[in-house]
């Protein structure tokens, strides 16, 4: 159970807490891009080159902190063929160093397509008479507004794969009420949502009572939270939102079950970011992470307890 592994990296390290890799050029330190652009130039792949050993530094810095990382995959497509090149060696870096992938792409379609997409980050690429990996996360997030159909192949390649998702149910940003707040029936359509992700995760319960089919479900709105929390008791939430956002650690106690698990809460630019903010001199961007990482565990066990 891919679940299973996410929780007891979170029990081994007490820390329930991811930290997202969502790299911009301009957060990485200006000594590291100048020596990528003195060997590769101003170039798509002179800043791949600088990201990949921004990330791989952060990496290093944190990974015995936290249980998890989360590349989201915009901030590599932006970088076109060598982004992408990146996102993968992110993701094998980080699984070699023991942590558990959430691959950000919230991807989906209906069909082959979604069959695709889940092959792509959870599943095997077949080539003939061999079948490759070719991004190797250990979970990925969906949007599921295209239905069932467009969740099943997700859904089956998690349980042949032992791999998770995370599907969109009420995310942090702040016009997120525009359509998942709309009633139909007299009910959100966030909890309809709800409903369903609670559904396709019957199928997959772990030894510590959670399936393969995790919610996103954003510090920003606790009261929100605390009802999903009640409507899904065996779904893993992922919640964004902290820190940068605005979400606090208070705010995401409501993610939470009694036993203290049911949620792993992210933080990007509050952890990759921390040197900018703290008086830091930019060589230290590492060690401003890792303080950030361990005053954001130590904020979270505190509200929880």
């Amino acid at each position: 159970m891919s679940m299973d592994k996410l929780i007891e990296g979170i029990k081994q390290k007490g820390n329930p807490s991811v930290i997202g890799l969502d790299p911009k050029i301009e957060y990485v330190p200006k000594s590291i891009r100048e020596k990528s652009y003195k060997k590769h130039g101003e170039t798509l792949k002179g800043a791949a080159h600088a990201i990949l050993r921004f990330n791989r530094e952060l990496i290093d810095a944190i990974c015995d902190i936290v249980p998890a990382v989360k590349p989201q995959s915009a901030y590599y497509e932006m970088y076109g063929i060598p982004g992408i090149k990146v996102l993968h060696k992110t993701i094998q870096y980080a699984k070699q160093k023991g942590l558990y992938v959430i691959t950000d792409a919230k991807r989906n379609d209906i069909g082959s397509t979604a069959a695709a997409y889940a092959a792509a980050y959870l599943g095997n690429t077949v080539v003939e008479t061999q079948q490759i990996e070719a991004f190797s996360s250990d979970a990925v997030t969906v949007n599921p507004y295209l239905g069932t159909d467009g969740m099943q192949p997700f859904i089956e390649m998690c349980n042949e794969h032992q791999k998770s998702i995370f599907t969109l149910v009420k995310t942090s940003n702040p016009s997120s009420g525009e359509l998942q707040d709309l009633l139909v029936e007299g009910e959100p359509i966030y909890s309809r949502v709800a409903n369903l992700v609670d559904k396709w995760g019957q199928q997959s319960i772990g030894k510590y009572g959670y399936n393969n089919v995790g919610a996103v479900v954003g510090a920003t709105y606790p009261e929100q939270a605390a009802m999903l929390r009640k409507q899904m008791p065996n779904t893993y939430f992922l919640v964004p939102g902290y820190g940068a956002q605005g979400g606090t650690a208070d705010d995401v106690v409501p993610c939470f079950n009694a036993d203290r698990l049911g949620a792993i809460v992210n933080s990007s630019r509050g952890i990759m970011c921390a040197y900018m903010k703290n008086g830091y001199d930019e060589k230290d961007f590492a060690k401003a992470a890792r303080k950030a990482a361990i005053e954001m565990k130590n904020q979270i066990a505190k509200a929880l307890g």
